[in-house]
C-alpha cells in the first residue's frame, strides 16, 4: 500500500462529508457547505493529521497514520502487521559467517544475542537456519534435523526462538539435494511445507541448487502452492540467484527472490550485487522484494566506510537486511552501522518505493533516491565506488521537488545540515556513501488539464531506461525513443515506458479525474504481455485485463478526487519481460480548484 492507513467512511450527520477512502481523513461539513480547517494555523485540526499537514501535527507512534520512521516492527498500531512482508524482511542468517558449522546451540545464542543488543527492537526479527541442519528423511519421507547438532529439534528450537519474540527460518532447495549435499525438496515440497508449518517455522529459503532440466518459475510455483496448503504463513525467498527473471514471477510467486550470485566478504561483491539489483525497481513493492543477498557487515572483510555504504545502498533499495555476521560480539561500530534507526528506517518505510538511480556519472559516482512516506521527503544515496574521493551533487529538480529551501539530514551523522537552495552537494570519499534526508515541498499540478508529461515525477521506475516523456522508450538513453504508437495508430503526448514501471505524480488532493489510452507500443515484441493499473495513495482504483502486443489502447478513465499521489503501474504478466515497451497514450490529468487541497 502507497499509505498504510486506516480507512474509514463517513457517515451522513456525522459533521463529516464525503468517503475517506485512504488516511481517516474527511472534510468537515456544515449544512450544504464544505469547509477544511486551514494547515499552517498551528492546531492539528479535525481532518488534518501529520502526513497532510506536517505543519501542525507531529508525527508519533499512535497517531492512527504510518509515516516515515514507522514500520510494524517498531509501531504496530499504526502500520501494516497483516501483509506478510510488507516491508523488508529483516534478520540473521548463519551462512556467512559459519557455513556448515551450525549447532541448535549456536542459534540460540545468536537469538538471544539478537535481543540483547537491540537487533530486535530495531527490526531485526528473523533467525535463520541455512544449509546443513538436515541429514536425511524417515521412512515416511519426512526430513530429519541432524540430531547430534539439534539434539532438540527444530520444533523446540521455533518455540525458543518465539519465545524471545523472534521468528525462525528454515533453508531448503527446490533440487534433489541441497548446495552441500543435504537431502532437497523435489518431490517433497507439499510434505516439507506441512512439516515446517508443524514446526513453527516463519521463513523457507528454497534454493536452486541439483536442478538440472528443471524451471525455476515453474518449481517455485509449487513451492509457492505447498506453503498456501501448509496453513501457516510462511515467508517464501527465492534464492536462484538471479537466473531466469525472478523479478518478474517473483512477485507472484514470492516474497523475496535472489538477484545476484552469494555475496562474499569484499566491497567488489557488495558492488556487483547492487549493480544486479538497481534495474529491476519497478518490480519491488509491498509485500515482495529484490534480494541482492546478506550484508556482509562486520564478517572483516569491509573498511568501515564500505560496510556503511554497503548498509546504505541497501537501504535505499528497499533490500531485505539480514545480517551475516556473529552478532554475539559483535563490535560498537559494527553495532552502531547495522542498528542505525534512520537508515533503517529508509529501507522500511512504509511507502514500500525501491530507490532508483538517477545519474551514473563518467567518473563513476552515482546518485540514488526514493520518496519517503511524508511529503516533500526524499532519501538520498550519494555513492562513490572509485578509489579517490569525488564532490557529488543532486539537483532538487531531479527528485521532483517544488523550487524553494530544501533541508538536510545527514542519516550516518545524525545531525541537521541546514538548508540549501537548488541542488545539494558533499564530498564522498572513496568506496564510500553519503546518506541524506531531505525535506522540500512538492509541486503543485496546475489548475484544468494538463497532460501527464508535462508534470514533475516524484518517482519513476522503469526496468529499461528512463520514463519517456512523448516518445515510446527506447531502452536506453533519455529520447531515445520512436514515436508514441500502437496498433498502428501515432500518439504525440504520453508517457513510454518498459515494464515493469511505477510512476508517482503529486496531486496534493487537486484533480478529479486521470484519462489515458493504455496499451503495448508497436515496437513491442509479439509475446508481451502487461497489465496496467491506477492507483491512488496506495489503494487501486483501477487495473485492466490482460493487454496483449497490437492490441489497441485500452480506455483509462478514473475519478482521484483527494488524492494526494496518483500511480501508473504497468507489470508484465509472463515470466519474461523482455521488449515489454508500453505506453500511456495522451495520458492527462483535470484538475479543479485549490481550495481544500491537502499537501
Amino acid at each position: 500500500m502507497f499509505i498504510l492507513v486506516t480507512a474509514v467512511a463517513c457517515a451522513g450527520g456525522d459533521g463529516r462529508s464525503g468517503d475517506a477512502g485512504v488516511h481517516d481523513m474527511c472534510v468537515c461539513d456544515t449544512g450544504s457547505d464544505l469547509v477544511s480547517a486551514a494547515c499552517g494555523d498551528g492546531p492539528c485540526d479535525l481532518g488534518e493529521d501529520c502526513w497532510s499537514c506536517p505543519e501542525d501535527c507531529e508525527c508519533r507512534c499512535g497517531d492512527g497514520v504510518c509515516t516515515h520512521g514507522e514500520f510494524c516492527a517498531t509501531c504496530p498500531g499504526d502500520c501494516d502487521c497483516e501483509t506478510l512482508a510488507a516491508t523488508p524482511p529483516m534478520g540473521w542468517n548463519s551462512w556467512n559467517r559459519f557455513h556448515c558449522d551450525i549447532t541448535e546451540s549456536l542459534i540460540r545464542e545468536t537469538a538471544e544475542a539478537m535481543v540483547s543488543s537491540g537487533m530486535a527492537d530495531a527490526g531485526y526479527r528473523y533467525v535463520n537456519l541455512d544449509d546443513c541442519w538436515q541429514v536425511e528423511r524417515d521412512a515416511s519421507g519426512r526430513i530429519v534435523a541432524d540430531p547430534q547438532r539439534f539434539p532438540s529439534g527444530i520444533a523446540a528450537l521455533a518455540d525458543y526462538v518465539h519465545g524471545l519474540g523472534l521468528r525462525l527460518g528454515i533453508y531448503t532447495c527446490a533440487g534433489t539435494l541441497t548446495c552441500q549435499g543435504r537431502p532437497g525438496s523435489y518431490g517433497h515440497e507439499f510434505l516439507d511445507a506441512k512439516t515446517y508449518a508443524e514446526w513453527g517455522v516463519d521463513l523457507v529459503k528454497v534454493d536452486w541448487c541439483y536442478t538440472e532440466g528443471l524451471s525455476a518459475p515453474k518449481r517455485y510455483e509449487v513451492f509457492r502452492d505447498a506453503i498456501a496448503a501448509s496453513g501457516r504463513p510462511m515467508v517464501h525467498s527465492i534464492c536462484n540467484w538471479g537466473l531466469d527473471s525472478p523479478w518478474v514471477w517473483g512477485p507472484r510467486t514470492g516474497h523475496m527472490w535472489r538477484t545476484s550470485m552469494d555475496i562474499f566478504d569484499a566491497f567488489v561483491s557488495v558492488l556487483m550485487n547492487f549493480e544486479l539489483t538497481v534495474p529491476w525497481a519497478g518490480f519491488a513493492g509491498t509485500g515482495h522484494w529484490n534480494d541482492p543477498d546478506m550484508l556482509e557487515v562486520g564478517n572483516g572483510g569491509l573498511t568501515p566506510e564500505e560496510a556503511r555504504a554497503h548498509m546504505s545502498l541497501w537501504a535505499i533499495l528497499s533490500s531485505p537486511l539480514i545480517a551475516g555476521n556473529d552478532v554475539r560480539v559483535m563490535d560498537e561500530e559494527t553495532r552502531d552501522i547495522l542498528l542505525n534507526p534512520e537508515v533503517i528506517a529508509v529501507d522500511q518505510d512504509p511507502l514500500g518505493l525501491q530507490g532508483v538511480r538517477l545519474q551514473a556519472r563518467d567518473d563513476g559516482a552515482q546518485v540514488l533516491a526514493k520518496p519517503l512516506a511524508m511529503p516533500g521527503n526524499r532519501a538520498v544515496v550519494l555513492f562513490n565506488p572509485t578509489e579517490e574521493a569525488r564532490v557529488v551533487s543532486v539537483r532538487f529538480e531531479d527528485l521532483g521537488l517544488a523550487s524553494g529551501p530544501v533541508r538536510a539530514r545527514d542519516l550516518w551523522a545524525r545531525r541537521d545540515l541546514g538548508t540549501f537552495e537548488d541542488e545539494f552537494s558533499a564530498e564522498v570519499p572513496g568506496h564510500g556513501a553519503v546518506m541524506v534526508r531531505l525535506i522540500g515541498q512538492e509541486p503543485s499540478p496546475p489548475e484544468g488539464e494538463s497532460f501527464v508529461s508535462d508534470l514533475p515525477f516524484a518517482y519513476a521506475a522503469n526496468s529499461l531506461g528512463p520514463v519517456e516523456r512523448d516518445r515510446a522508450n527506447g531502452g536506453e538513453g533519455s529520447a531515445d525513443g520512436s514515436p508514441l504508437r500502437m496498433a498502428g495508430v501515432s500518439y504525440a503526448r504520453g508517457l513510454g515506458v518498459h515494464a515493469a514501471s511505477r510512476v508517482l505524480v503529486h496531486l496534493g488532493g487537486r484533480c478529479e479525474r486521470f484519462f489515458a489510452l493504455a496499451g503495448l507500443d508497436d515496437t513491442a515484441t509479439p509475446k508481451a504481455s502487461v497489465r496496467f493499473e491506477v492507483l491512488g495513495d496506495g489503494r487501486s482504483l483501477v487495473r485492466t485485463e490482460v493487454v496483449e502486443a497490437g492490441s489497441a489502447g485500452v480506455p483509462v478513465e478514473v475519478e482521484v478526487t483527494g488524492v494526494r499521489y496518483l500511480e501508473m503501474r504497468v507489470v508484465p504478466t509472463g515470466y519474461r519481460a523482455d521488449g515489454h515497451t508500453a505506453d500511456w497514450a495522451e495520458a492527462r490529468i483535470q484538475c479543479g480548484s485549490l481550495r481544500g487541497a491537502q499537501p
